[in-house]
């Protein structure tokens, strides 16, 4: 009894968003190569995206990611995707991984579907265009979990197939470049959307991701501005001045239109103007009377050693702890450009 119960056990441990995506990939997959093998039909509009025939069928802007046209394919999404849905979905909660796969899955799609009515208006070869590629698959989510692993963990390293290890902020890079040698080579659908999906799932973690801070009492913020986090952190250096002129400018045209929300509301800007930089800097004041605390303490039971006294006799006494105020400053300063200006008039979003 017990060993029957044990997979059943594990079933309920899972979250409920990774538990049911799991299932409908396995399903619909499982139709998709089902039709594929009895009817032996290689064009399924209406379970893939088929950019001639999408518009007939909308929810494949959405479907079209539970569809893995191949064993080898539903095998490593069944790997990588719900490991990583289970790890986001306890960290974020049901709601919020939910809205980031809805995002990340439709934003690519889109993106994808526009850009193949682009070249069919170039070229003009509508069977190659619109109903010669069938996008579909989980490249684009995979990308996304990317990026938001760079987000969090950046410098932790993983080891890939037991040979070389490598940092995770450098994992969607080498992804994009897979994607980018696959496309160039005649491999457009479905490798492109590695591509879109980066993008996406980077526009949706730097500007729009809701995010409850502990920090300011459970006040809500919207995405992450850090300078680690910033698009020009993605390139190598000689590409930083052209990306960062093009992100400033892009910046300030959606900040003018109100496209990007305020990474903080207003109201707790203007109850902690005090602060600068907001919430983040509040956390690095924190931090940095700690560390002054901490200095005064290990100076101050120094000073009591029996053993240390001055040459007259009297005891020793220790120079003040000047380093503390230095790091407040310093980090107070850092923190001042991890937060974006709500104005967009003096910080840039490179």
């Amino acid at each position: 009894m017990a060993v029957l119960s044990t997979p059943l056990h594990y079933l309920t441990s899972v979250p409920p968003v990774t538990r049911y995506f799991t299932l409908a990939t396995v399903a619909f997959s499982s139709l998709y190569l089902w039709i594929w093998w009895s009817a032996e039909a290689t064009y399924i509009p209406y379970l893939t995206l088929v950019p001639g025939s999408s518009l007939f069928y909308p929810w494949t802007f959405v479907s079209s990611a539970l569809v893995e046209a191949s064993l080898w394919e539903l095998a490593f999404s069944l790997i990588v995707i719900p490991a990583s849905l289970r790890y986001f979905e306890r960290l974020w909660g049901s709601l919020e991984i939910l809205k980031f796969i809805l995002i990340c899955v439709t934003g690519p799609n889109l993106i994808a579907f526009a850009f193949n009515w682009i070249e069919y208006a170039a070229i003009g070869d509508a069977d190659m265009f619109l109903y010669g590629m069938q996008y579909h698959g989980q490249m684009a989510l995979f990308t996304s979990f990317l990026v938001a692993f760079t987000q969090i963990i950046p410098e932790h390293q993983v080891q890939i197939f037991g040979l070389f290890r490598v940092r995770v902020k450098r994992l969607p890079m080498v992804y994009m470049t897979f994607s980018v040698v696959m496309t160039l080579l005649g491999f457009q659908c479905p490798y492109i959307t590695i591509q879109f999906g980066w993008f996406v799932s980077w526009i949706y973690l730097r500007f729009y991701k809701r995010n409850v801070t502990d920090t300011l009492g459970g006040v809500v913020t919207y995405g992450d501005r850090s300078e680690t986090f910033a698009l020009t952190s993605w390139f190598p250096p000689f590409l930083h001045t052209p990306v960062s002129a093009l992100a400033n400018t892009v910046y300030k045209i959606a900040t003018r239109l109100r496209l990007v929300p305020s990474s903080f509301p207003q109201d707790i800007e203007s109850g902690y103007s005090q602060v600068p930089g907001g919430a983040r800097a509040e956390a690095e004041r924190r931090r940095a009377l700690a560390l002054k605390a901490l200095d005064q303490r290990l100076a101050h039971s120094s000073s009591n050693l029996p053993g240390q006294s001055g040459p007259s006799g009297q005891p020793s006494r220790p120079s003040p702890p000047a380093s503390a105020p230095v790091i407040a400053e310093q980090r107070g300063s850092v923190s001042e450009a991890d937060v974006a200006d709500p104005t967009g008039s003096t910080e840039s979003e490179g």
